[in-house]
């Protein structure tokens, strides 16, 4: 069995040395690239995985590349995790909705980073398999339409792109309408972590749904905060 190629991108020596020695001593076979554009250029020469990019590059930033593999056919389904740091909150948001799979923050913990790309790959691997019932499975809930089957989502009437996260969060919310998930759930659920890491991780992705198909996302109607427990869908 071949091993697994994981591109690592990061401008900071220590860090590419670190997750080096970690993924290496794990099993995965490492490519390793300092600057967005050479990052884009292993993607093209290499067959690769899974990315760990970092966000503050010289040069092309991590969002560009992350939009780049997004909108190239053969790269767009290609699983990127992100490394941020705490003060980079924005641009965690905006990767997130630009499809990235998952972020991790700045500093982190070697055995925290290796869950999540086991999660991640798990999670790609599952993805990737073809179903052999072809029936739509659908969701109708007043303004909400859900195809799990073909991934459509229609509020409104109108047609609303969620990425692969997103979709999964809102359809496991709304197949159980009522029912209060607390955040750890949803991320082994989700995300398929083995241990209950970052459940922010759980918020930031609730805010962006709220954004797309709520009418006010700041006084929702429809994803409901349950103080001191988690989410439903009302």
């Amino acid at each position: 069995m071949s091993k697994i190629n994981i591109l690592i991108v990061d401008d900071e020596i220590h860090i590419l040395e670190l997750l080096r020695y970690n993924l290496e001593s794990n099993g995965y076979n490492v490519i390793q690239a300092e600057t967005g554009e050479e990052a884009l250029e292993k993607i093209r020469t290499y067959d690769i995985n899974i990315i760990l990019l970092d966000l503050m590059l010289p040069g092309i930033d991590g969002l560009e590349v992350l939009r780049k593999i997004r909108t190239t056919e053969q790269l767009r389904k290609t699983p990127v995790i992100m490394l941020t740091a705490k003060n980079e909150e924005f641009d965690t948001v905006l990767g997130l909705e630009l499809g990235a799979d998952d972020y991790i923050g700045k500093p982190f913990r070697v055995h925290e980073l290796l869950a999540r790309v086991k999660a991640v790959l798990r999670r790609s691997d599952n993805n990737d398999t073809v179903e052999e019932n072809n029936d739509d499975e659908i969701i109708n809930i007043e303004e909400l339409t859900i195809n799990k089957t073909t991934h459509e989502v229609k509020m409104r009437n109108e047609h609303i792109n969620l990425p692969l996260k997103e979709f999964e969060l809102l359809y496991i919310l709304a197949k159980n309408r009522g029912r209060v998930f607390d955040r750890e759930y949803l991320l082994e659920q989700i995300w398929g972590y083995d241990y209950y890491g970052e459940t922010r991780t759980v918020d930031v992705h609730i805010r962006n749904l709220r954004k797309k198909i709520e009418v006010d996302d700041k006084h929702p109607e429809h994803i409901i905060t349950v103080r001191g427990i988690g989410y439903k869908y009302k």
